[in-house]
């Protein structure tokens, strides 16, 4: 890689140093690919280091490079596209869902789960855990919690645990007529789990996306996804999918 000086510029350096770098991540490396160390970088661009870190903070905020541990920066995927509109009502495990069923355990949920499906306060659930990954890397992780009454014909001869057991709650709940579905969106942190999942630090910002899924008159299960901050992104819209913005003019479920 040749050398660039930066000019003298009225806007702060580290902004525009942000810019350059943006455009060199667009020509001359690809998704995944390691950045150079903070000191050849800092030595090509004609910077002081604390400036290039400022730069390289304002990147990562706006997702387009991520600090893995253990590897070093690297060239973030698109963004994914949450989308928070309700046109669109499916239920999870549908063949167009890009989530990965890892496992279905038997516990009581959190109270705030098991009032909003009117369970007991001590009644154990099915929780199936999910997972999405987009270009290799983990950016969702995903707690399905669904009360016995909503997977009536479902045993343990049928799949005693694990990603089967998962699988086989959510074949059952593709037998239920769905009625509808509502969606809340905030902006929370992540928990030791989560992160540790979504290969992040605890703490690390992320979307906390709820869904009620109804059926019969009452809420038949109920979705918590966490998704990473920095490569996720709201849409607004009619469908109430999630899509994986490759670009302003391709996209793809």
């Amino acid at each position: 890689m040749g050398t660039t000086q930066l000019e003298s510029v009225p806007e702060p350096k580290y902004w525009h140093l942000k810019t350059v770098l943006s455009e060199a991540l667009d020509s001359e490396f690809s998704v995944g690919e390691i950045l150079p160390n903070e000191r050849d970088l800092a030595a090509r661009f004609g910077v002081a280091r604390a400036t290039l870190r400022q730069a390289l903070e304002q990147l990562e905020l706006e997702g387009r490079l991520q600090r893995r541990r253990g590897v070093g920066t690297t060239v973030a995927p698109p963004r994914m596209g949450v989308a928070v509109g309700t046109g669109q009502h499916v239920w999870p495990g549908a063949p167009e869902d890009a989530w990965q069923p890892v496992d279905c355990t038997l516990a009581v949920p959190p109270a705030a789960v098991a009032a909003a499906l009117e369970t007991g306060a001590e009644e154990p659930v099915h929780i199936v855990r999910r997972s999405r990954v987009s270009h290799g890397q983990p950016v969702a992780a995903e707690l399905l919690y669904v009360p016995a009454a909503s997977v009536p014909d479902l045993t343990a001869i049928d799949a005693p645990s694990g990603a089967a057991r998962a699988r086989a709650v959510l074949r059952e709940l593709q037998r239920l007529e769905l009625d509808g579905q509502n969606r809340a969106v905030e902006l929370g942190s992540a928990r030791a789990d989560d992160a540790k999942e979504l290969d992040r630090l605890p703490g690390a910002p992320v979307l906390v996306v709820t869904t009620r899924f109804l059926a019969a008159g009452r809420v038949a299960a109920v979705s918590s996804a966490t998704y990473r901050a920095d490569t996720c992104r709201l849409t607004f819209g009619d469908s109430g999918g999630v899509e994986i913005h490759h670009g302003p003019e391709q996209q793809a479920s």
